[in-house]
C-alpha cells in the first residue's frame, strides 16, 4: 500500500490512495473507450503539451466494472492512469481499477500497474449519482470551456479546485440543481479548460463532446 499526497499542482494526486500493484483488466473489456481515447487525443483534448498546465499531461477517461447494481461507494471502474495523457494510444498498463471509494476521508482504493488519475474521486462521485452512467469522459478544451455560459451548460464553483472532495460535492450539486443528467455535460469552473461528459456508452459521451466543441467553434 502506498498513500498519496495532498498537493495542490496540477496532475498531482490530492487524495489519500491505497494502491495495490496488479494485472490489468483485459485491453478487449476497454476497446471503445480506447479508441475514444484516442480520438480525443488526436483532438488534442487529452494530452501533454510544455506550454499548457506546466507541461502536465491532462485528460482521462473511465469505465464502470460490474456488477452494475453496487452501492454507491462500492461502484468500481477502470480509469487511465494518472500522468498517462502525453500518450497517443494506452494499452493496458496504462489503466488502473479504482474499487472504492470514501468521499469523507477523501480515500480512494486502487489497483493496477499505475496509479489512478487525480480526477478518480470526481469519475467516482458522478458513478454514485446515476447507476446507468457507464463512461465518463475528462478532457481540456479552452474552446467550450471559456464558452461554457453561450452553450447553456452547468458550471462547477470556480472557487473550488480539481481532485478534492470539495469537487465531488459539487457535481453532487450539480446533480441536484441542474440539467446535468439530461445534459451529461459540464465545465469544471475552478479547473482551466477542464470539461466532463458522460454518458451509457463511450460513443455517447464522446458525442456529446465533439457536437459541444463544434458548437463552441461558432462563437469563436
Amino acid at each position: 500500500m502506498q498513500p498519496g499526497t495532498l498537493m495542490q499542482e496540477e496532475g498531482v494526486i490530492k487524495f489519500e490512495l491505497e494502491f495495490t500493484t496488479a494485472t490489468p483488466v483485459p485491453l478487449e473489456e476497454l476497446r471503445e473507450l480506447n479508441a475514444w481515447r484516442s480520438i480525443l487525443w488526436q483532438l488534442a483534448l487529452i494530452g501533454q503539451d510544455p506550454q499548457r498546465y506546466g507541461g502536465y499531461g491532462f485528460g482521462n477517461v473511465s469505465q464502470r466494472l460490474a456488477p452494475f447494481d453496487a452501492e454507491p461507494e462500492q461502484r468500481a471502474f477502470v480509469i487511465s492512469g494518472t500522468q498517462t495523457g502525453g500518450l497517443a494510444i494506452l494499452d493496458a498498463s496504462g489503466y488502473c481499477s479504482v474499487t472504492q471509494h470514501d468521499l469523507r476521508r477523501n480515500r480512494v482504493v486502487a489497483a493496477g500497474p499505475v496509479r489512478p488519475s487525480s480526477e478518480s474521486l470526481t469519475h467516482a462521485m458522478i458513478y454514485a449519482e446515476d447507476a446507468g452512467i457507464r463512461v465518463i469522459l475528462h478532457v481540456h478544451s479552452p474552446d467550450i470551456w471559456r464558452h461554457a455560459d453561450s452553450l447553456q451548460l452547468p458550471v462547477t464553483d470556480p472557487a473550488v479546485a480539481y481532485g478534492t472532495p470539495a469537487m465531488a460535492l459539487e457535481v453532487g450539486r450539480l446533480f441536484r440543481e441542474t440539467d446535468v443528467r439530461d445534459k451529461g455535460l459540464f465545465s469544471m469552473g475552478g479547473h482551466e479548460d477542464g470539461i466532463v461528459a458522460f454518458g451509457a456508452t463511450a460513443e455517447t459521451a464522446g458525442q456529446r463532446l465533439v457536437s459541444h466543441l463544434a458548437m463552441a467553434y461558432t462563437f469563436i
